[in-house]
């Protein structure tokens, strides 16, 4: 790592392909923090974009976290595909876990497409649980088995913001796109002219050698990538979404829900947290509860149902945030982040609340 400095307490450096770590100054504490903190930035973002937070993370918890703001995905390279930029991101995440001998667990906060990029990733870092045969006192056999791991350590949390979980195709999955059927159907058929492969993955138009289109691959588990397993392994799993403002994803897809189970949510009166304004802890769905229930309106829906319903398999805390009283409104999927401190201060009680209840 190049380019080191310390400020307040915080050490950070950033290597020459543009990572970005932060650890706390007092070596005591550095020397203690064995959870790796993978921050993994969105479409066209950069390390840069988890600055604050990163910072915000070291300074509240300097003696138990090392927070790694990837770069292998940044600018143009996050249109090459989910699955090639989580790959890019498995082989980065392990290169850190063996430089950090000291390192135990494992957490990540992704922002927008970068959530999609993380849940890949771990498909490729997971190892299944093992299952050990001991005796007791009385001498009678008894089966423990350990849980999977991601790299080798322990999953706590994986957090995300803004994400895509859904997709992009369903009806007003897009906002910027009105909600407008015809132009919804024009944009699935030319978005990979902008985005490349990342648009065709995010609109599930991609037939490689006539597979299912990547996102619903990646609720199931296959022999290569174990995608649920390496999901469920986690401690605890949260997605952060924009109840509105949000023109870049909409609130469905980033909040796991369908229409109907949208919260109705009124003004935050929390002063810690003015911009958080509805928390429900869900349940995991087991098989038998959760089996698709198929729209009438196309194709689209039934994609989105299948993800819904698979993804609803394991627990997830589901955060809802709004920005509507913002000046800056319009730039909520940035603000929620807080992508440019100067820019988007108002999202840093959503930081603030994502720090507070980050299991260490």
């Amino acid at each position: 790592m190049e380019n080191g400095r310390t400020e307040d307490g915080v050490c950070s450096a950033e290597s020459v392909n543009g990572s970005r770590e932060v650890w706390s100054s007092k070596d005591s504490d550095s020397s203690s923090a064995d959870h790796l903190v993978v921050m993994v930035n969105g479409i066209l973002g950069s390390a840069t974009d988890w600055k604050f937070a990163a910072e915000q993370f070291v300074r509240t918890l300097p003696d138990k976290v090392f927070v790694h703001c990837s770069e292998r995905n940044v600018a143009k390279l996050t249109l090459d595909g989910v699955d090639v930029m989580g790959e890019r991101l498995a082989k980065e995440v392990l290169e850190v876990i063996n430089r950090k001998p000291n390192i135990r667990k494992i957490s990540f906060i992704a922002h927008s497409v970068g959530g999609l990029v993380a849940r890949y990733a771990i498909g490729k870092l997971y190892r299944p649980a093992k299952t050990k045969i001991v005796e007791d006192l009385s001498a009678e056999k008894v089966v423990e088995e350990s849980r999977g791991t991601i790299g080798g350590l322990e999953a706590v949390n994986f957090v995300t913001v803004a994400t895509p979980h859904l997709g992009s195709r369903g009806n007003k999955q897009v906002p910027f796109l009105f909600g407008l059927t015809a132009i919804e159907k024009v944009a699935t058929c030319v978005i990979h002219w902008i985005f490349r492969r990342t648009g065709r993955h995010l609109f599930l138009t991609d037939e490689d050698e006539g597979k299912p289109p990547l996102l619903l691959r990646m609720v199931e588990d296959s022999s290569d990538y174990p995608f649920m397993s390496a999901l469920g392994t986690f401690r605890r799993r949260v997605s952060y979404s924009n109840a509105g403002c949000d023109h870049i994803v909409g609130w469905r897809t980033s909040s796991i829900r369908r229409n109907t189970e949208l919260p109705k949510w009124e003004s935050s009166l929390n002063e810690k947290y003015p911009h958080v304004v509805y928390e429900e802890h869900c349940k995991a769905n087991d098989t038998e509860q959760s089996e698709p229930i198929l729209g009438e309106n196309g194709g689209a829906e039934k994609l989105e149902e299948e993800l819904v319903t698979s993804l609803s398999r394991v627990s997830w805390d589901k955060v809802d945030v709004s920005f509507h009283s913002s000046w800056q409104w319009f730039a909520a999927h940035s603000i929620i982040q807080v992508k440019d401190h100067n820019m988007h201060m108002e999202g840093e009680d959503v930081i603030r609340h994502i720090i507070d209840h980050f299991l260490t």
